[in-house]
């Protein structure tokens, strides 16, 4: 047998369960759901209920979503008694974990929008709280990801909903298993292998079952390591690695008084991992308090706002020192503050009668990013002070002897400071896992000197390396051209954001001049923005490449701090930029108003309104922006300052993010080998670096001889006798996609370097979103394919901004062809069209207005009010039609189509049943009749609004 049957998978797990200490239970549909729910809450609590008083019960499990279920599960109920007594209970022990009631059922029938038949279940109290999706071997694992995402649509919320319940869910083929949080906002890509304590992973399903499944570590999971973000309101689940980091900081508090740190590479979620060590030692009897300790200003207020966004008011954050001596002796179990205004605490005369009676208590302080320089100081300081704390740290790139910077106290290396690391997790383990992205570097600009002659500058890479040839206007110039034309490529057509760092406010100055003035000259149409601060950003003089330290030392962001008259009025003036581009209203004229201005440039950054924030040496540290993909890097960089300001990029995100772009404009080939080598080990360079270009174009000829033994020519692809050959075409087409995606992104792509010619691969596209809308309306009818489960990965089919906008600029084109150009254009408009997604409702009218309209009009100007006008008239037609069929009140659906252009929610029910004049559908057809009408509404408004109205 060469595959696994899922039965048979099933099987051999259930029998697994039982054997790590789950009750086996016959469960078929959810009356017998609710009738074993009844049963192990009464054995869990000790107690009867009457039919009536589970009825409460039921009515308080059956309000909210899934975040508010969630907090329902862990609080102590209460309902009234039929006598009217008080009665108090809980559906789970969150403190004794081990001592709650495990079963395992399997094929559990739901009917919700469709019928369907869930695998395995483990039920906690009789609650389903874990739920796995089993594949046979050899089939995708993405394909359990999709079917639990459609069971999330069709049947989870169906009647007392309490399949919400789950919180975790575990997919597996056999080979490969993984787990996640219910948040069906999640990509696949945010799912998770499970490892041993050295993060070698586990994926195989029954060593799977034995680590993660055993009642004790699953409840464990459940009751300590998932976190609700209260600013999202979803559920969140540690990944091993940060399991085992908490895992560590609890026994060394429980057990000794040492210190320690942890090694977890910069993007792999420290801050998640630094709120539920905190979180679970400030609930432990023996604490008196955690202290939270960043090093600035802008990540005191972003490390209270994301702890917050956890467990809303979980922290008071401290506005000044007064704020931070109040609850070092008030009531407050969890701290969030400044290095700079801890000291100030310990070291000024005012505040030692307060600080004194803490001096004995246990208190445990936690420091973010702790190698910053002067905490060597600070770090002294704080142990001289208190008698009995314990230290420990948290760090992406720890200090070693090689990159330890020299003071007065010599060098000084993060073990010195705390003592072992508690646990490791470098940047190779964390690719592996595929929790962060590799880096794909490209090194541009060589700078030669001929004999008798000037210095040649000709964008590759040398070691030349002056100031006089590094801000020489020619080689900027060159620089600023290189990124503007290569941005779009970058960035997916700007689907996602870069950065610019580079080594001085000076050079900065240049750089931002030029880009205004070729935005002036309409050379481009990039949405710049820049932000600096403090004397260390005006230059680094040593270019030694370490992102200067004196930045940790400043007591927030002071805009007027360390620049000179001109810096500080270039920096107002495009701040007045900034202002005129979105309708704000910052400036350097106070700290308060310049701090805003931070805030808000990360916010839009994240957002995608910004295209290119230019930086010296802020927000290369400490700043997470999933939709951040590029880095442009005109500075000497090394070792942790390198490896911090390259994974501002890595942050994972979907398909179509495949790697983080560097674009190194200086000779950093061996400050980049060299960083990689201490952070991880000598041979991780291919590990954490993208193959050379070359490579990938080899690959790409390998997945197109793979596709043409499937499909080998594109009319075959009608020609495929049954799914399951339509789902290899599928499989080779996509991987052919993937590769695109990654070569596209190199600056010398072309498809001249391909075996496979550009119409070709659009033309194999059309067919695959053939099949793509194929699949659709097959969902909709309910048939059950194969092809069901496939993710076709449309995002990665989207290129350049074509839309109807491109698409009349072509008109104008094919409108000014030969006769003999005119039928060759007309079929790549065609084309064109059939390989966007968003584009195909719209190919049947374009094509319609090119046969019937285009040949009249006289002046190629006209085209674009010509069209407005024949597409006004058959909107209108589509309009009265779709009202016409089904009797529906015009004002009405123009206000739902408004609202759901506004909202992008696509309206409820009762909305659309309300469109309806005259009698209503019965019940029985209420279903069916709100579907076709949501479905002809959605099809009009792609046709003739989503991407047409801008």
């Amino acid at each position: 047998m060469t595959t696994q049957p899922e039965q048979l998978l099933e099987n051999n797990l259930i029998a697994q369960l039982q054997q790590l200490g789950y009750t086996y239970v016959a469960i078929s549909d959810e009356k017998e759901l609710l009738a074993n729910l009844k049963r192990q809450l009464e054995k869990h609590n000790n107690i009867e209920l009457s039919s009536k008083e589970f009825d409460r019960v039921l009515n308080i499990l059956s309000k909210g979503s899934v975040f508010d279920k969630a907090k329902t599960l862990r609080e102590k109920q209460h309902i009234f008694r039929d006598n009217g007594e008080s009665l108090y209970f809980d559906f789970l022990n969150m403190d004794n974990w081990c001592q709650n009631l495990f079963q395992v059922t399997h094929q559990v029938t739901m009917e919700g929008k469709y019928k369907n038949r869930y695998d395995v279940t483990l039920l906690i109290n009789g609650l389903p709280l874990v739920q796995i999706e089993l594949k046979r071997r050899g089939i995708e694992l993405k394909e359990a990801f999709n079917q639990v995402n459609r069971y999330q649509r069709h049947s989870f919320g169906a009647s007392a909903g309490l399949f919400q319940y789950v919180q975790i869910f575990v997919i597996s083929n056999g080979v490969n298993t993984k787990y996640y949080a219910n948040n069906k906002t999640q990509s696949f890509k945010q799912t998770f292998y499970w490892s041993d304590e050295k993060n070698k992973l586990i994926t195989q399903l029954d060593k799977f079952t034995y680590s993660f499944l055993d009642t004790c570590h699953v409840s464990k999971m459940i009751c300590k390591y998932i976190v609700l973000s209260e600013a999202n309101k979803i559920l969140m689940v540690l990944r091993p690695y940060q399991y085992y980091a908490v895992e560590a900081l609890i026994d060394r508090v429980q057990n000794s008084v040492k210190n320690g740190y942890i090694w977890h590479t910069t993007g792999s979620g420290k801050t998640l991992t630094s709120f539920k060590a905190s979180q679970i030692l400030m609930n432990m009897p023996q604490v008196k308090k955690v202290v939270f300790v960043v090093d600035r200003k802008d990540l005191d207020y972003q490390t209270t706002k994301e702890f917050n966004s956890f467990s809303k008011g979980s922290i008071d954050g401290t506005e000044n020192t007064n704020v931070l001596v109040r609850q070092f002796s008030d009531e407050t179990k969890l701290i969030v503050t400044t290095i700079q205004k801890l000291n100030t605490a310990i070291s000024k005369q005012y505040h030692q009668k307060k600080m004194d009676l803490l001096k004995d208590d246990r208190i445990v302080f936690i420091f973010d990013e702790c190698h910053r320089s002067q905490f060597g100081e600070t770090h002294e300081r704080i142990r001289k002070y208190f008698n009995n704390i314990q230290l420990f740290g948290f760090t992406g790139t720890p200090i070693f002897a090689e990159n330890a910077i020299s003071n007065e106290r010599g060098k000084r290396t993060t073990k010195e400071l705390f003592d072992e690391c508690l646990h490791k997790y470098v940047i190779t383990d964390a690719i592996k896992d595929e929790n962060v992205l590799k880096f794909s570097v490209e090194y541009v600009g060589r700078y030669t000197k001929k004999e008798g002659s000037n210095t040649n500058i000709d964008i590759e890479v040398e070691d030349i390396d002056t100031k006089e040839l590094m801000e020489s206007p020619v080689r900027l110039d060159k620089i600023t051209d290189y990124i503007i034309a290569n941005h779009n490529r970058k960035t997916y057509s700007r689907e996602f954001t870069a950065m610019f760092c580079v080594n001085s406010v000076e050079t900065l100055i240049k750089y931002y001049e030029l880009f205004q003035a070729k935005k002036m000259a309409g050379k481009h149409n990039l949405r710049i923005a820049t932000i600096f601060s403090f004397a260390a950003n005006e230059e680094d003089k040593d270019a030694n490449g370490f992102l200067p330290e004196e930045l940790s030392v400043v007591e927030e962001p002071r805009a007027l701090y360390g620049l000179n008259v001109n810096s500080r009025e270039k920096l107002d003036e495009y701040i007045g930029h900034y202002n005129q581009m979105f309708a704000t209203n910052f400036s350097t004229k106070d700290s308060v108003s310049f701090y805003n201005y931070y805030n808000d440039i990360s916010k839009k950054v994240k957002e995608r309104q910004i295209d290119i924030l230019l930086v010296v040496n802020m927000f290369l540290t400490g700043f997470d922006s999933k939709t951040l993909n590029t880095l442009y890097v005109d500075k000497n960089l090394k070792y942790h300052g390198l490896i911090q300001a390259y994974s501002r990029t890595n942050r994972i995100l979907n398909e179509q993010k495949s790697q983080g772009n560097i674009v190194v404009f200086r000779n950093l080939k061996q400050a980049t080998d060299d960083a990689i080598a201490l952070f991880s080990n000598k041979d991780a360079k291919d590990v954490i670096m993208m193959q050379p270009y070359e490579d990938y174009v080899k690959k790409f000829s390998e997945a197109f001889i793979e596709l043409l033994e499937v499909a080998p020519t594109v009319a075959s692809v009608t020609e495929l006798k049954d799914e399951d050959q339509e789902l290899e075409f599928i499989k080779a087409f996509r991987e052919l996609m993937r590769l695109k995606n990654v070569l596209t992104t190199f600056s010398d792509f072309s498809f001249d370097h391909l075996v496979m010619k550009e119409q070709l691969f659009e033309d194999y596209k059309s067919k695959y979103l053939d099949l793509y809308d194929k699949v659709r309306t097959n969902r909709q009818k309910e048939k059950v394919s194969v092809l069901n489960d496939v993710d076709f990965e449309l995002e990665l089919i989207h290129r350049d901004e074509i839309n109807v906008a491109y698409i009349l600029k072509l008109l104008a084109k094919l409108k000014e062809s030969s006769e003999a150009e005119k039928m060759k254009r007309t079929k790549e408009i065609v084309d064109l069209m059939a390989g966007e997604t968003h584009l195909r409702s719209k190919r049947e009218l374009i094509e319609k207005f090119i046969r019937e309209n285009l040949p009249g009009i006289e002046d190629t100007d006209d085209i674009p009010d010509e069209f407005e006008k024949f597409w006004s008239a058959e909107q209108l037609e589509a309009f009265k039609k779709l009202c016409a069929e089904e009797n529906l009140s015009d004002e009405k659906v123009e206000k739902v189509i408004a609202d759901y252009l506004f909202s992008q929610r696509e309206p409820l029910r009762d909305e659309i049943l309300d469109l309806i004049d005259g009698d209503k559908p019965t019940l029985l057809e209420r279903k069916s009749v709100y579907e076709r009408i949501l479905s002809k509404i959605k099809g009009f408004f792609d046709t003739f609004i989503s991407g047409v109205i801008e």
